[in-house]
């Protein structure tokens, strides 16, 4: 489910562009799900909703011939990293993940078996053995109410091993939101700090990787 704003708020997105050939959906499709066509009678409207579903259908069952027989280079090629459009890319994965998550609410297998399953899959093929036996794990937990204190305490000892990642992601949340921050004005700032926090990190691995090759001689 998107915003209502996003079309107007991200005017370039790949994703909304009207010149943009057929995938999925036709790009009456588009225009039609939109909003930016609209001279449809209701009969018209459900005989487009009901096409948009058949091909949606269709577009599921693909996927089991786009696994097991598209080339190894056809998909590289598609799900290139250097792409000019790889964040346009990157949302669609993301939104195609949250779809797929939403859709299959109340479908009769979960939607973190079907996950676990296909990642399995996946592995298995990589390695070409049914042997490659992985574990995934995937839960939802949601973020209550935090203790803003005891955050601000942690962060302020540096105590960053005892800030939970929900603790973290709640905490960031109500910090922006508030009125006295700004992430722009802050971005120079962050990014001097961040060349530091690199090195710094580098440093550890390379102390890691040095006390590693000791202890193993």
């Amino acid at each position: 489910m998107v915003n209502e704003n996003d079309e107007a708020d991200a005017p370039d997105r790949l994703a909304l562009s009207a010149d943009r050939g057929r995938g999925i959906l036709t790009p009456s499709d588009r225009e039609f799900l939109l909003g930016r066509k609209t001279d449809y009678t209701e009969h018209s409207k459900k005989q487009k909703r009901n096409r948009i579903r058949q091909r949606l259908r269709n577009a599921i069952l693909d996927f089991t011939i786009l696994f097991e027989h598209l080339e190894d280079r056809d998909r590289k090629n598609v799900f290139n990293p250097e792409s000019e459009n790889r964040d346009d890319y990157t949302n669609g994965i993301i939104d195609m993940l949250g779809f797929l998550h939403l859709a299959t609410m109340g479908y009769h297998v979960p939607f973190k078996d079907m996950l676990g399953k296909g990642v399995s899959r996946s592995e298995q093929s990589l390695a070409g053995s049914d042997y490659r036996m992985v574990t995934v794990d995937f839960n939802v937990d949601p973020v209550g109410q935090i203790d803003i204190d005891e955050v601000t305490e942690q962060l302020e000892n540096g105590s960053f091993d005892e800030i939970t990642d929900e603790d973290l992601r709640a905490f960031v949340r109500l910090l922006t939101e508030s009125g006295g921050f700004s992430a722009t004005s802050m971005r120079s700032e962050m990014k001097d700090q961040m060349a530091e926090f690199v090195r710094n990190v580098n440093r550890a691995t390379d102390r890691r990787n040095q006390r590693f090759e000791e202890s193993s001689n």
